[in-house]
Protein backbone atom coordinates (compact mmCIF):
# COMPACT_ATOMS: atom_id res chain seq x y z
CA UNK A 1 0.00 0.00 0.00
CA UNK A 2 2.01 3.45 -0.85
CA UNK A 3 1.90 6.51 1.30
CA UNK A 4 -1.44 8.60 -0.40
CA UNK A 5 -3.61 5.92 -0.10
CA UNK A 6 -2.84 5.08 3.34
CA UNK A 7 -3.13 8.45 4.38
CA UNK A 8 -6.51 8.53 2.96
CA UNK A 9 -7.91 5.11 4.91
CA UNK A 10 -7.04 6.77 7.85
CA UNK A 11 -8.55 9.90 7.56
CA UNK A 12 -12.10 8.44 6.54
CA UNK A 13 -11.79 6.26 9.19
CA UNK A 14 -11.33 9.46 11.83
CA UNK A 15 -13.98 10.79 10.09
CA UNK A 16 -16.27 8.19 10.65
CA UNK A 17 -15.38 7.87 14.02
CA UNK A 18 -15.94 11.22 14.84
CA UNK A 19 -19.63 11.49 13.44
CA UNK A 20 -20.01 8.37 15.70
CA UNK A 21 -19.28 10.56 18.93
CA UNK A 22 -21.12 13.00 17.76
CA UNK A 23 -24.54 10.87 17.25
CA UNK A 24 -23.93 9.11 20.04
CA UNK A 25 -24.39 12.43 22.21
CA UNK A 26 -27.52 13.32 20.54
CA UNK A 27 -29.65 11.14 22.23
CA UNK A 28 -31.25 10.27 25.63
CA UNK A 29 -28.90 9.44 28.27
CA UNK A 30 -31.12 7.66 30.30
CA UNK A 31 -32.30 8.01 33.95
CA UNK A 32 -32.34 12.03 35.30
CA UNK A 33 -31.27 11.94 38.71
CA UNK A 34 -32.99 14.44 39.66
CA UNK A 35 -29.57 16.79 41.10
CA UNK A 36 -29.44 19.07 38.18
CA UNK A 37 -27.39 17.19 35.82
CA UNK A 38 -27.58 17.42 32.04
CA UNK A 39 -29.57 13.76 31.67
CA UNK A 40 -32.56 14.02 29.79
CA UNK A 41 -35.73 11.78 29.10
CA UNK A 42 -38.60 12.09 26.66
CA UNK A 43 -41.30 14.08 28.35
CA UNK A 44 -44.62 12.14 28.72
CA UNK A 45 -47.70 13.28 30.47
CA UNK A 46 -49.76 12.09 33.24
CA UNK A 47 -52.42 10.67 31.08
CA UNK A 48 -49.56 8.39 28.79
CA UNK A 49 -47.95 6.94 31.67
CA UNK A 50 -48.30 3.54 32.85
CA UNK A 51 -47.03 3.05 36.35
CA UNK A 52 -46.44 0.00 38.46
CA UNK A 53 -47.16 -0.13 42.30
CA UNK A 54 -45.46 -3.02 44.91
CA UNK A 55 -46.80 -2.62 48.34
CA UNK A 56 -45.42 -4.26 51.31
CA UNK A 57 -48.52 -6.13 52.37
CA UNK A 58 -52.02 -5.00 52.32
CA UNK A 59 -53.17 -6.74 55.51
CA UNK A 60 -51.26 -3.44 57.29
CA UNK A 61 -54.45 -0.44 57.01
CA UNK A 62 -51.85 1.86 56.53
CA UNK A 63 -50.60 0.30 53.68
CA UNK A 64 -53.81 -0.05 52.24
CA UNK A 65 -54.61 3.84 52.76
CA UNK A 66 -51.33 4.48 51.06
CA UNK A 67 -52.04 2.20 47.94
CA UNK A 68 -55.78 4.01 47.68
CA UNK A 69 -53.96 7.41 47.98
CA UNK A 70 -51.44 6.06 44.75
CA UNK A 71 -54.28 4.73 43.17
CA UNK A 72 -56.67 7.97 43.28
CA UNK A 73 -54.37 10.19 42.53
CA UNK A 74 -52.80 8.81 39.62
CA UNK A 75 -55.93 8.06 37.86
CA UNK A 76 -57.13 11.66 38.73
CA UNK A 77 -54.58 12.79 36.07
CA UNK A 78 -55.04 10.01 34.18
CA UNK A 79 -52.86 7.80 34.44
CA UNK A 80 -52.35 3.75 34.53
CA UNK A 81 -51.87 1.90 37.30
CA UNK A 82 -51.02 -1.12 38.71
CA UNK A 83 -50.96 -2.95 42.07
CA UNK A 84 -49.39 -6.64 43.55
CA UNK A 85 -49.36 -7.41 47.11
CA UNK A 86 -46.16 -8.51 48.05
CA UNK A 87 -47.33 -9.73 51.49
CA UNK A 88 -44.40 -9.36 53.37
CA UNK A 89 -42.68 -11.59 51.07
CA UNK A 90 -39.25 -10.57 49.46
CA UNK A 91 -39.44 -12.92 46.98
CA UNK A 92 -42.66 -12.32 45.62
CA UNK A 93 -42.10 -8.48 45.76
CA UNK A 94 -39.06 -9.16 43.44
CA UNK A 95 -40.98 -11.36 41.08
CA UNK A 96 -43.61 -8.94 41.27
CA UNK A 97 -41.43 -6.40 40.16
CA UNK A 98 -39.89 -8.22 37.77
CA UNK A 99 -43.43 -9.00 35.78
CA UNK A 100 -43.98 -5.25 35.81
CA UNK A 101 -40.73 -4.36 34.33
CA UNK A 102 -41.39 -7.04 31.83
CA UNK A 103 -44.82 -5.28 30.80
CA UNK A 104 -42.78 -2.15 30.54
CA UNK A 105 -44.35 0.14 32.96
CA UNK A 106 -42.93 3.86 32.75
CA UNK A 107 -42.60 3.96 36.40
CA UNK A 108 -42.57 1.69 39.58
CA UNK A 109 -43.01 2.81 43.11
CA UNK A 110 -42.04 0.38 45.21
CA UNK A 111 -42.90 0.20 48.74
CA UNK A 112 -40.16 -2.78 49.96
CA UNK A 113 -40.62 -5.54 52.35
CA UNK A 114 -36.50 -5.27 52.94
CA UNK A 115 -34.74 -2.55 51.72
CA UNK A 116 -31.60 -4.75 50.78
CA UNK A 117 -33.90 -7.69 49.00
CA UNK A 118 -35.45 -5.20 46.60
CA UNK A 119 -31.73 -3.63 45.49
CA UNK A 120 -31.86 -6.27 42.86
CA UNK A 121 -34.44 -5.52 41.10
CA UNK A 122 -34.25 -1.62 41.50
CA UNK A 123 -30.84 -2.64 39.52
CA UNK A 124 -32.91 -4.54 36.92
CA UNK A 125 -35.40 -1.82 36.76
CA UNK A 126 -32.42 0.37 36.21
CA UNK A 127 -31.26 -1.89 33.20
CA UNK A 128 -34.59 -1.13 31.33
CA UNK A 129 -34.56 2.50 31.81
CA UNK A 130 -37.33 2.42 34.62
CA UNK A 131 -37.47 5.24 36.83
CA UNK A 132 -37.84 3.84 40.44
CA UNK A 133 -39.72 5.95 43.54
CA UNK A 134 -39.35 3.90 46.68
CA UNK A 135 -42.34 5.14 49.17
CA UNK A 136 -41.76 4.59 53.25
CA UNK A 137 -38.99 2.68 52.75
CA UNK A 138 -35.46 2.89 50.91
CA UNK A 139 -33.41 0.50 48.71
CA UNK A 140 -30.30 0.07 50.01
CA UNK A 141 -29.01 -0.29 46.90
CA UNK A 142 -29.39 0.32 42.82
CA UNK A 143 -30.64 4.16 41.86
CA UNK A 144 -33.54 5.39 42.49
CA UNK A 145 -34.78 9.13 41.88
CA UNK A 146 -36.47 9.42 44.80
CA UNK A 147 -37.40 7.85 48.37
CA UNK A 148 -40.62 9.73 49.90
CA UNK A 149 -40.91 8.78 53.40
CA UNK A 150 -41.48 10.13 56.74
CA UNK A 151 -38.69 11.43 58.57
CA UNK A 152 -38.15 8.31 60.63
CA UNK A 153 -35.23 9.12 62.70
CA UNK A 154 -36.79 12.27 64.32
CA UNK A 155 -40.70 10.27 64.68
CA UNK A 156 -38.39 7.75 66.90
CA UNK A 157 -36.64 10.84 68.74
CA UNK A 158 -40.23 11.94 69.39
CA UNK A 159 -41.74 8.77 70.48
CA UNK A 160 -38.99 8.90 73.16
CA UNK A 161 -38.75 12.18 74.65
CA UNK A 162 -42.66 11.42 74.29
CA UNK A 163 -42.34 9.22 76.86
CA UNK A 164 -39.86 10.48 79.02
CA UNK A 165 -42.35 13.65 79.33
CA UNK A 166 -45.31 11.23 79.90
CA UNK A 167 -43.51 9.06 82.05
CA UNK A 168 -40.77 10.63 83.53
CA UNK A 169 -36.70 9.77 83.21
CA UNK A 170 -35.57 6.11 83.70
CA UNK A 171 -39.19 4.69 83.51
CA UNK A 172 -38.89 1.00 82.27
CA UNK A 173 -40.23 0.85 78.97
CA UNK A 174 -39.88 -2.18 76.09
CA UNK A 175 -39.48 -1.60 72.58
CA UNK A 176 -41.38 -3.69 70.06
CA UNK A 177 -39.17 -3.65 66.62
CA UNK A 178 -39.92 -4.02 62.94
CA UNK A 179 -38.97 -5.96 60.05
CA UNK A 180 -34.92 -6.70 61.12
CA UNK A 181 -34.16 -5.52 56.98
CA UNK A 182 -36.78 -2.56 56.39
CA UNK A 183 -35.05 0.49 56.98
CA UNK A 184 -38.20 2.04 58.51
CA UNK A 185 -36.90 -0.66 61.48
CA UNK A 186 -33.62 0.34 61.62
CA UNK A 187 -34.57 4.50 61.31
CA UNK A 188 -37.02 4.23 64.25
CA UNK A 189 -35.69 2.44 66.26
CA UNK A 190 -31.76 4.48 65.92
CA UNK A 191 -34.15 7.52 66.89
CA UNK A 192 -35.89 6.51 70.12
CA UNK A 193 -32.59 4.84 71.20
CA UNK A 194 -30.73 7.67 70.88
CA UNK A 195 -32.85 9.31 73.48
CA UNK A 196 -34.18 5.85 75.26
CA UNK A 197 -31.06 4.73 75.93
CA UNK A 198 -30.09 7.65 77.59
CA UNK A 199 -33.13 8.89 79.64
CA UNK A 200 -35.44 5.68 80.01
CA UNK A 201 -34.82 2.10 81.42
CA UNK A 202 -35.20 0.28 77.87
CA UNK A 203 -35.74 -3.19 79.65
CA UNK A 204 -36.25 -5.19 76.47
CA UNK A 205 -36.10 -4.72 72.33
CA UNK A 206 -38.09 -7.23 70.47
CA UNK A 207 -39.19 -7.85 67.04
CA UNK A 208 -42.77 -8.52 65.93
CA UNK A 209 -42.18 -8.13 62.06
CA UNK A 210 -44.77 -5.06 61.88
CA UNK A 211 -47.62 -7.81 62.42
CA UNK A 212 -50.15 -7.33 64.98
CA UNK A 213 -50.75 -11.15 66.30
CA UNK A 214 -47.11 -11.65 66.54
CA UNK A 215 -47.18 -8.72 68.74
CA UNK A 216 -49.86 -9.66 70.50
CA UNK A 217 -47.88 -12.65 71.60
CA UNK A 218 -44.59 -10.66 72.00
CA UNK A 219 -45.86 -8.28 74.46
CA UNK A 220 -47.65 -11.16 76.14
CA UNK A 221 -44.40 -12.61 76.96
CA UNK A 222 -42.75 -9.19 77.54
CA UNK A 223 -45.60 -8.63 80.39
CA UNK A 224 -45.12 -12.11 81.97
CA UNK A 225 -40.97 -10.99 82.38
CA UNK A 226 -41.37 -7.92 83.23
CA UNK A 227 -44.26 -7.30 85.27
CA UNK A 228 -43.23 -3.54 86.52
CA UNK A 229 -43.23 -1.88 82.78
CA UNK A 230 -44.47 1.42 82.34
CA UNK A 231 -44.61 2.01 78.50
CA UNK A 232 -44.53 0.14 74.78
CA UNK A 233 -42.80 2.02 71.80
CA UNK A 234 -43.62 -0.25 68.96
CA UNK A 235 -42.57 0.39 65.79
CA UNK A 236 -45.63 0.69 63.83
CA UNK A 237 -49.43 0.49 64.89
CA UNK A 238 -50.11 -3.09 64.06
CA UNK A 239 -47.79 -3.87 66.94
CA UNK A 240 -49.55 -1.59 68.77
CA UNK A 241 -52.90 -2.79 67.96
CA UNK A 242 -51.64 -6.25 69.27
CA UNK A 243 -49.74 -4.75 72.09
CA UNK A 244 -52.94 -2.86 73.33
CA UNK A 245 -54.74 -6.04 73.02
CA UNK A 246 -52.20 -8.17 74.93
CA UNK A 247 -52.56 -5.08 77.72
CA UNK A 248 -56.08 -5.25 77.95
CA UNK A 249 -56.23 -9.16 78.40
CA UNK A 250 -53.36 -8.63 81.47
CA UNK A 251 -55.80 -6.18 82.77
CA UNK A 252 -52.64 -3.74 83.46
CA UNK A 253 -52.37 -0.30 82.51
CA UNK A 254 -49.21 0.70 80.04
CA UNK A 255 -48.31 3.49 78.45
CA UNK A 256 -48.56 2.70 74.61
CA UNK A 257 -47.25 4.61 71.88
CA UNK A 258 -47.23 3.55 68.10
CA UNK A 259 -45.93 4.72 65.04
CA UNK A 260 -47.96 5.12 61.36
CA UNK A 261 -51.53 6.73 61.89
CA UNK A 262 -53.19 4.13 61.21
CA UNK A 263 -56.97 3.94 61.45
CA UNK A 264 -57.04 1.01 63.56
CA UNK A 265 -54.68 2.92 66.00
CA UNK A 266 -56.33 5.88 65.76
CA UNK A 267 -59.90 4.46 66.78
CA UNK A 268 -58.33 2.65 69.57
CA UNK A 269 -56.42 5.94 70.75
CA UNK A 270 -60.10 7.35 70.94
CA UNK A 271 -61.22 4.53 72.79
CA UNK A 272 -58.26 5.55 75.23
CA UNK A 273 -56.86 1.66 74.63
CA UNK A 274 -53.50 3.13 72.84
CA UNK A 275 -52.60 6.88 74.27
CA UNK A 276 -50.49 8.14 71.49
CA UNK A 277 -49.21 7.40 67.84
CA UNK A 278 -46.47 9.06 65.94
CA UNK A 279 -48.32 10.16 62.98
CA UNK A 280 -47.44 10.01 59.39
CA UNK A 281 -48.89 11.98 56.84
CA UNK A 282 -50.08 8.90 54.08
CA UNK A 283 -51.92 11.66 51.95
CA UNK A 284 -49.09 13.64 50.85
CA UNK A 285 -46.55 10.52 50.82
CA UNK A 286 -49.38 8.98 48.61
CA UNK A 287 -49.45 11.57 46.33
CA UNK A 288 -45.91 12.60 46.36
CA UNK A 289 -44.59 9.79 45.25
CA UNK A 290 -46.64 10.24 42.21
CA UNK A 291 -46.00 13.64 42.14
CA UNK A 292 -42.42 12.86 41.48
CA UNK A 293 -42.70 9.83 38.76
CA UNK A 294 -44.85 13.40 37.10
CA UNK A 295 -42.25 15.78 37.94
CA UNK A 296 -39.03 13.49 36.22
CA UNK A 297 -41.44 12.77 33.26
CA UNK A 298 -41.27 16.57 32.82
CA UNK A 299 -37.55 17.43 33.50
CA UNK A 300 -37.71 18.45 36.43
CA UNK A 301 -35.90 18.61 39.53
CA UNK A 302 -36.72 15.38 41.81
CA UNK A 303 -35.14 15.51 45.28
CA UNK A 304 -33.27 12.46 45.78
CA UNK A 305 -35.03 12.40 49.78
CA UNK A 306 -38.47 13.75 50.08
CA UNK A 307 -39.01 14.07 54.00
CA UNK A 308 -42.90 13.87 55.17
CA UNK A 309 -43.33 15.95 58.54
CA UNK A 310 -44.07 13.92 61.25
CA UNK A 311 -46.15 14.77 64.75
CA UNK A 312 -47.28 13.21 68.14
CA UNK A 313 -50.93 12.13 67.53
CA UNK A 314 -53.40 12.24 70.90
CA UNK A 315 -56.72 11.87 72.22
CA UNK A 316 -56.43 15.86 72.21
CA UNK A 317 -55.70 15.80 68.35
CA UNK A 318 -56.71 12.21 66.89
CA UNK A 319 -60.20 13.43 65.10
CA UNK A 320 -58.24 16.27 63.48
CA UNK A 321 -55.94 13.77 62.09
CA UNK A 322 -58.37 11.16 60.89
CA UNK A 323 -59.94 14.19 58.98
CA UNK A 324 -56.67 15.71 57.83
CA UNK A 325 -55.64 12.23 56.72
CA UNK A 326 -58.00 10.21 55.80
CA UNK A 327 -61.20 12.55 54.65
CA UNK A 328 -60.06 13.16 51.55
Amino acid sequence: MNFKRFLKITTVASILVLAGGILGGCGSTGLSNGSGSSDKVTKKAPKNLKIGVSVSTLTNPAFVNLKNVISNYAKKHGSKVIVDDANNDTSKQNNDVEDLITQRVDALIINPCDSSAISAVVKKANEANIPVVCVDRSADSGKVISTVASDNVAGGKMAANWLVKTLGENAKVAEIQGIPGASATRERGKGFDSIGDKKLDIVTKQTAQFDRAKALTVTENILQAHRNIKGIFAQNDEEAVGAARAVKAANKKITIIGFDGALACLNLIQKGQITATVGQQWNKIGQQSVQMVYDYYQNKKVPKNDKVPVKIITKKNVSEFKKQVYDK
